[in-house]
């Protein structure tokens, strides 16, 4: 068979398929034409008026819609962020800010914080506090600070607080006698603590020596401030403020300075922050001491930041000082009560009521050391690991706001009015007549 007859058996074989394939094309288009024809002579049956009813085809059963599903609690949530977009981003924003600083927190808490140790094991850097070892957060980070292993000498100027700080039993808490009043001692003094820093020092006998090394200076200023009207506090009272506070703190701090300077220590300035902050009325002694140590703290940051250090200025809030707050709480009402009484009937008409107004307000608002506050200071804890921080960090922050309402109360000062503040803390005008009814309020103020 040639290759002529063999393309021609080919082409022969594909006829049948072609064929069959063009039919059912054909029965297709046939059957849509049909279909269609019926449905639009149904349709022109159906609404003609002239036919009888009953010779018109039935009309299709209706289409049953099957009732919606029950929307899920998924699905509500669903709609409404995408019918409020802005109240969710706002919502988002405050629990993912929220969650991270409990996060943060947290994570906080739980690291570890210990100071580093000498080859040998032995205990190697040195923090000195300057401040009463009476007050409770010099006594709390004190004892804080040699838990977790520094060495921590107590300033002092008196047997008293000497004995103070003897009575603690603890072998690396001592007591630093400086006596700032009398600037030759004290150099004498802070020139023995330097030696001693300087000097090889043994953990035991055949150990191995190491040197010391001073971390920082902590600066707590006497935190009891007299309160009233300006014109009731005497000259003398403001002179032994100023002091105290202000001088005592500059003269602490220019007797170490050589040494910091010399070991890169850290210097710490701890200050009431939430009085200062809302520069309320009858509180003119611990804001003005206030701002002249922040100015002091400032200028002072700025000269030892050329030469590479870190000057932290800490702005307390309130904290849980234990069982101590109740009863220093009760004095401090009868104290306020003998004040009053012993103001002039002019000064007493003038002032007094809002100066107790404002004094139950702020202790409420827990303004005032956390002592019978309604709202419960922040835990001694948070101040200690932010002194640790401070510390040990590579580049500590500048300004560290601890405390319970430390960081509110800067910026209510900062931004809300101060007549909205008055409101806040019940203070009200005094009216003239009320000035010119002196004897009454007189009367009235010594029954209380």
């Amino acid at each position: 068979m040639s290759s002529d007859d063999q393309h021609f058996l080919d082409l022969l074989s594909t006829i049948p398929n072609d064929v069959k394939k063009y039919s059912l094309d054909i029965a297709d288009s046939i059957d849509r034409h049909v279909e269609s024809v019926a449905s639009a002579l149904r349709e022109t049956i159906a609404s003609s008026t002239w036919i009888p009813q009953a010779a018109k085809p039935t009309p299709p059963p209706p289409i049953r819609k099957l009732p919606p599903l029950p929307v899920g609690y998924y699905a509500h949530v669903q709609d409404w962020v995408l019918n409020n977009k802005a109240w969710t981003a706002a919502i988002v924003a405050f629990v993912g800010t929220g969650g991270f600083l409990i996060y943060r927190r947290s994570k906080s808490y739980g690291r570890k914080r210990r100071a580093r140790r000498a080859s040998n094991g032995a205990r190697r850097d040195v923090v000195v506090v300057a401040g009463s070892p009476n007050e409770p957060i010099t006594r709390s980070l004190s004892l804080d600070l040699e838990r977790r292993g520094f060495i921590v000498y107590v300033v002092v100027s008196t047997i008293e607080e000497e004995q103070i700080i003897h009575s603690e039993s603890r072998v690396d808490i001592r007591p630093l006698n400086v006596d700032i009043i009398d600037p030759i001692s004290s150099q004498n003094a802070v020139e023995s603590f330097n030696r001693i820093l300087l000097s090889p020092q043994h953990a035991f006998p055949g150990a191995s020596p190491h040197n010391l090394n001073l971390a920082g200076v902590i600066i707590i200023p006497d935190m009891i401030y007299p309160s009233g009207p300006i014109e009731t506090i005497a000259p003398d009272l403001w002179s032994d403020a100023l002091n105290v506070k202000v001088l005592g703190t500059i003269a602490i701090t220019q007797a170490f300075l050589r040494t910091i300077c010399e070991f890169k220590a850290r210097l710490l300035i701890l200050t009431p922050s939430i009085i200062p902050s809302l520069a309320p009325p009858f509180h003119g002694v611990e804001s003005s001491i206030v701002a002249a140590l922040e100015g002091f703290t400032s200028s002072l940051s700025a000269e030892l930041g050329t030469m590479g250090i870190d000057v932290c200025q800490f702005k307390l809030g309130t904290f849980d000082c234990g069982g101590v707050g109740g009863k220093h709480h009760l004095q401090a009402n009868h104290a306020t009560r003998a004040d009053v009484l012993s103001w002039p009937a002019s000064v007493r008409a003038a002032y007094a009521k809002n100066y107790f107004a404002q004094s139950g307000a702020v202790g409420t608002r827990g303004c005032i050391g956390g002592n019978g506050s309604n709202i419960k200071g922040s835990p001694l804890r948070e101040l200690h690991n932010s002194v640790f921080d401070a510390l040990t960090q590579t580049q500590p922050q500048r300004v560290w706001r601890v405390g319970n309402g430390s960081l509110v109360y800067d910026m209510v000062g900062k931004w809300v009015p101060a007549g909205v503040i008055g409101w806040m803390l019940g203070i009200k005008r005094v009216s003239r007549d009320a000035l010119e009814e002196l004897p009454d309020a007189s009367v009235d103020w010594e029954k209380v």
